[in-house]
């Protein structure tokens, strides 16, 4: 049985999944929560909180690893998928957001008839050159 704890009640080594992202660790070695957070929704209005409650996993810290870090070739793959999801075939700009492409076949200044503003578009980047020492 896995136990249960209040906000503020927690034992040392147990930690949520977003604490153990920021100390870049994964839940790695362990197979489910270890215990139950349990919060109350919406703490301000009494009437609520007993409606709603809020439960998140809690892991134990000496079992997460260390993140895995991405090759240049996951990170180049990643990068070639997202700018299809963010590139307007008909003018061709990189946005920073993702484009309707099923509805709209284009972006939204494209489909509109305006000129988009620069700070929502990516400019081409300049070359990179090799800088490894060897």
């Amino acid at each position: 049985m896995v136990s249960e704890y209040e906000r503020g009640a927690v034992p040392e080594g147990l930690v949520t999944r977003r604490q153990l992202r920021d100390l870049n660790l994964s839940p790695g070695g362990n197979r489910g929560p270890a215990a139950i957070l349990r919060c109350k929704w919406c703490s301000y209005r009494p009437q609520w909180s007993c409606i709603h409650p809020q439960r998140g996993g809690l892991f134990r810290v000496d079992l997460a690893k260390p993140k895995r870090i991405p090759t240049l070739a996951q990170e180049r793959a990643l990068d070639r998928a997202m700018a299809a999801r963010q590139t307007c075939p008909k003018c061709k700009r990189r946005y920073y957001v993702c484009l309707p492409l099923r509805s709209l076949g284009c972006c939204d200044p494209c489909d509109k008839g305006f000129e988009p503003s620069p700070d929502t578009y990516m400019t081409s980047p300049a070359p990179t050159t090799h800088r490894l020492a060897a």
